[in-house]
């Protein structure tokens, strides 16, 4: 599974994910885009899974938008 850290993501819960493929969005050059451009590239470049500590971002987009691509 390829999975993207977004910022403040704690990088060493990496480990945890043995198995998977794991990215952060610094690494991909993504670390200035706001939520939803960060979540259309993530889907677009076929990342399965967003780690995010925003609480807020259920509020801040509309993720049903996101079924097929990235989950949350």
């Amino acid at each position: 599974m390829l999975v993207l850290f977004d910022q403040s993501t704690p990088v060493p819960i990496r480990p945890s994910l043995k198995g998977h493929t794991v990215e952060t969005a610094w690494q991909r050059g993504w670390d200035k885009l706001k939520n939803g451009d960060l979540l259309r590239a993530a889907e677009e470049a076929g990342f399965e899974v967003l780690v995010t500590p925003d609480k807020n971002i259920r509020y801040q987009q509309n993720l049903e938008n996101y079924t097929n691509g990235v989950s949350i």
